[in-house]
Order: C-alpha cells, then sequence, then structure tokens
C-alpha cells in the first residue's frame, strides 16, 4: 500500500532534479524592477544564496534575497543600459575573488580586477569571498607581538598576532595614520599587509597609496578600493574579499595583518542595500543585522595551531564616531566583538598630541601576553603614572597649591606624555621603544629640561642602534629579557644623558 507522503516525496525529488545547479545554465530569467544598485529578477526559482548572476550586456550581480516571488540581487557595478524585461542567466557559483602571491604590490578592486594600470593580474587560483571563520579547534591563543611602531600602543595596549583591535574616534583624528603606520613597521618583519579601503574618497586613497609607495611598502602590501561613489554591493563585498585573501596566506602558515578603512562605511552600505530589498533590522535600538554581518566578518581573524600551520590573521578594524559617543550602535557592537580598542580623542588631537591615543579609555585584551618580555615591568608602571598624571593635570590647570611629592609626580607625567608625541610615518623599532621606556622608568629623564627631551629622544633612539648584538638579540627574542640586561641599559642610557642633566 502507498504511503499517504509518497506522491509528495516523488513530487520534491522532481522539482530537486529540475533545479540543481547541474542544470543551472538552462534557467533563465528576466529583470522585475530597478533600483539604486539593486535589482529583483523573476523567473531563476534553483537560485542559490549570494549565487553570482550575469545579466544581459555582461554586468553581474550577486543573489542576495530569495523570496517566493522575485530574488533580490546586488548589483557588483554601475547600471548603464540595463532595463526592465532584460534577459538574466545563472551562473552556478558564489562570487569569488583571485588569490596568491602576484596580488602583492598591487591594488585592486573587491572583484579582483587591477587598478593600477600594472597589466593583468596573474590569477594561480581563487577563492569564495564569503567563508566559514576558522573552527575552534583550529585555533590558538594569541601569544606573538605584531609591533605598531607606535610607542604608546607597543608599550601602553599590546597588540599580537591573530588579535582583532578596534581603531575608533571622530572623523579627521589619525585613526588611518595609525594603521598605516603599523603597515609601514612590517618592513623586514615577513609579514603581508592587505589595506582595505571601504567607500573611501578617491583623495583620501591615494594619499595612503602614496605614503605606502613613498616608504616602499607596496612590496609586501595588498590595497583593495572600494569608492564612496561606487555601487554599495562593491563596498559590501569588499571586507570579506580582503579577508579571503588573507586567509589563503594565512592557511599557508604566514602572518597577515588586514586593515578594515572603515566598518562605518560598510554598515552604511548594507543599510542602503537592507532598505531596498525591505529587509528587517532584526531588533531597533542595536540592529543585529548589523552586528552579524560584522561578527561574521571579524570572526575570521586568528591565531591558527600549529596542525594548520601556525599562520594568522591580525584585523585592525576602523570605525568613526560622532561626538565621541562610544555608546552609539556600530562601536558598542565592534567594542564587544573585538579583542580591545585604541580610542583617539579630539581634544588630544587638537592640543596637538600626535598619536591622540587616550591611553584611559584603550585597552588590549591580550594584554602584556602579546609583548616581548623586554616591555615588562617597564610599561605597566610608566602607564599608571601617566594616567595618574592626567588626573592631577587636572588641579594643576587651576593653579591649585601642590607639595614636592606631587610635583614630582607632574613631572614624571609630563615627561611620559612628551616622550609618547610621535609624528606620522615615523615608527620607532623595539629597541629604541625599550631604551626610552627604561630611562624614563629609571627617572633619568626627570633631570632632563622639558625644552631639551625631543633632543634627548633622538640621542636615545641613535644609541639604541650601537647596542651589542647579543643584547639587541635578547631583546628581540621570545626569551626572558633579564634583569642583569635592564641594568646594562639603563647604564649606557645614563652614560648618553649625562651632558643634558639639570645641575
Amino acid at each position: 500500500m502507498e504511503n499517504l507522503f509518497d506522491p509528495l516525496f516523488r513530487d520534491l525529488e522532481k522539482v530537486r532534479s529540475e533545479y540543481a545547479p547541474g542544470v543551472s545554465s538552462k534557467e533563465i530569467g528576466k529583470v522585475k524592477a530597478i533600483y539604486q544598485g539593486v535589482v529583483l529578477v523573476d523567473g531563476l526559482p534553483g537560485t542559490g544564496n549570494e549565487e553570482l548572476l550575469k545579466f544581459q550586456g555582461g554586468l553581474y550581480g550577486m543573489a542576495f534575497n530569495l523570496d517566493p516571488d522575485a530574488i533580490g540581487v546586488v548589483l557588483l557595478g554601475e547600471i548603464k543600459n540595463l532595463q526592465v524585461g532584460d534577459k538574466v542567466e545563472r551562473t552556478g557559483k558564489v562570487v569569488d575573488i583571485p588569490v596568491g602571491s602576484a596580488l602583492l604590490g598591487r591594488v585592486i578592486d573587491p572583484l579582483g580586477f587591477a587598478l593600477d594600470n600594472k597589466g593583468l593580474l596573474e590569477q594561480s587560483s581563487r577563492s569564495p569571498v564569503e567563508r566559514p571563520s576558522p573552527p575552534i579547534t583550529d585555533r590558538a591563543p594569541v601569544s606573538r607581538p605584531l609591533q605598531t611602531g607606535i610607542k604608546v600602543i607597543d608599550a601602553f595596549i599590546p597588540v599580537g598576532r591573530g588579535q582583532r583591535e578596534l581603531i575608533l574616534g571622530d572623523r579627521q583624528t589619525g585613526k588611518t595614520a595609525i594603521a598605516v603606520n603599523t603597515i609601514l613597521n612590517q618592513k623586514d618583519k615577513e609579514v603581508i599587509c592587505i589595506y582595505c579601503a571601504i567607500g573611501q574618497q578617491a583623495a583620501s586613497v591615494t594619499k595612503t597609496l602614496a605614503v605606502l609607495d613613498a616608504h616602499q611598502a607596496m612590496d609586501y602590501t595588498i590595497v583593495m578600493i572600494s569608492q564612496g561613489n561606487d555601487p554599495p554591493g562593491l563596498i559590501y563585498l569588499a571586507p570579506y574579499a580582503a579577508t579571503s585573501i588573507g586567509e589563503y596566506f594565512m592557511e599557508m602558515g604566514k602572518d597577515v595583518l588586514i586593515v578594515y578603512d572603515d566598518l562605518t562605511h560598510h554598515a552604511r552600505a548594507y543599510r542602503e542595500i537592507s532598505l531596498l530589498l525591505r529587509r528587517p533590522p532584526g531588533r531597533e535600538a542595536f540592529p543585529g543585522d548589523i552586528f552579524y554581518i560584522h561578527a561574521r566578518l571579524l570572526e575570521r581573524g586568528t591565531q591558527l595551531n600549529n596542525e594548520r600551520g601556525g599562520g594568522s590573521l591580525t584585523a585592525l578594524p576602523i570605525i568613526e564616531t560622532e561626538g565621541q559617543n562610544l555608546a552609539a550602535y556600530i562601536p558598542t557592537n565592534l567594542i564587544s566583538i573585538t579583542d580591545g580598542q585604541i580610542y583617539l580623542s579630539p581634544k588630544l588631537f587638537e592640543q596637538g598630541m600626535l598619536p591622540a591615543v587616550e591611553v584611559e579609555k584603550s585597552v588590549s585584551r591580550v594584554g602584556d601576553k602579546a609583548q616581548r618580555p623586554a616591555y615588562r615591568g617597564l610599561a605597566s608602571p610608566l602607564k599608571l603614572a601617566y594616567i595618574q598624571y592626567k588626573e592631577l593635570e587636572v588641579f594643576m590647570r587651576f593653579g591649585t597649591r601642590m607639595d614636592d611629592q606631587t610635583k614630582k609626580y607632574i613631572a614624571h607625567g609630563q615627561r611620559i606624555q612628551e616622550f609618547l608625541f610621535q609624528m606620522e610615518f615615523d615608527p620607532v623599532s623595539l629597541p629604541e621603544q625599550i631604551i626610552i621606556l627604561t630611562a624614563l622608568s629609571d627617572g633619568l629623564l626627570d633631570k632632563i629640561p622639558l625644552e631639551k627631551l625631543k633632543q634627548t629622544e633622538k640621542i636615545l633612539r641613535k644609541a639604541a642602534r650601537l647596542l651589542p648584538e647579543d643584547l639587541l638579540d635578547r631583546m628581540n627574542s621570545s626569551e626572558t629579557f633579564s634583569e642583569k640586561d635592564r641594568e646594562t641599559l639603563a647604564e649606557l642610557a645614563d652614560m648618553w644623558l649625562k651632558r643634558f642633566y639639570i645641575e
């Protein structure tokens, strides 16, 4: 006797076989409606999520909404001659991008097309733009440092390889400069860098490219550009495509640094697409869909274990705050997703304190596990002394009378603040940082007038290059930097600074 559900199962099998990917080329639909960067397509019932669709005239799009009455497609190019009723074909493929060493030194768009007039790209292999993040069992703890070359970050807010460290602040506070400085500092450190410009102005991207070129950083860097006047689909796709390129190198056992500049534009592009396709936001106050698109992106950044090759993908996402509001939904989302944040204060920027990193609001949740042993015993006391100084500075402005001990705290804090100052695109090496921190920690710089501190910093940085090779090796290694080494460094710093001491 035939089961009641057998006819239903037979009908389902018939539908499944009729619309299988193997016969996708037989499916031809038509454009139903056209919006800004988005179209609705009818007649392709077998289309899969995020499948690449080809329009009449050579334009491509990505299937984004699979509704019963139509397919919402995000266009991956400019609408030129597209009209309602034009034919649409399935490709049977998801959106992918070329990956490989041939991309180093190149400027590309989110689809992998060259933008630098250096000829066609050599495509050795391709990788899907959307990929699942590595499972927990394939990951290892973050334990190796990624030196940024920025004194305040490497000493007080250390970043490790495989970490996700958020850079946030109001407009024009130096966020991109910190990311670019970090890329410049990776020269000769066997780190592959990817700079992903998301919805940026052409002038801003051109300036960044000029800096990378001038410092010979393009030899180990890939630049992916989506400009503000690009279709929202390309802007949305850019960070995922850049991450796929980074994962290719990570899975080969290499260390990768990727900068997303910035995810605020990415969220706006996705919101534009969502509104046109009438996607619900999930929640009203803190839309869950924005959290989801950024969470699944940043979860791909990690440190793989030795069984998977030991590679890493370090992510530096950048977002823009408005009116120093850290409680807005995008900053709140990303602070909860990432492993720490570097906050740039507009007040410090206006005062000329560069980089304008507000130490009190910045944190690295990996902490000193991502620092060389040479920093330990130096950075924490100096950070505490600097924060105390910032609190005392408020009273100092009102001319409050202070005892001698408080005056010493203030004098010490002023020198810490002075030595945290750093010009753009001038990375400071690890030995240079350590000798400066040692001089600060031992109070040697408290004996020097404030007006001579910049001169003494140049002397200390020059002296760091003359240190004995064995001492430099121990400083740069992951082995213990002994107390004897620190005493030797303090004695050398004292010898070089003696002529500047206040009599």
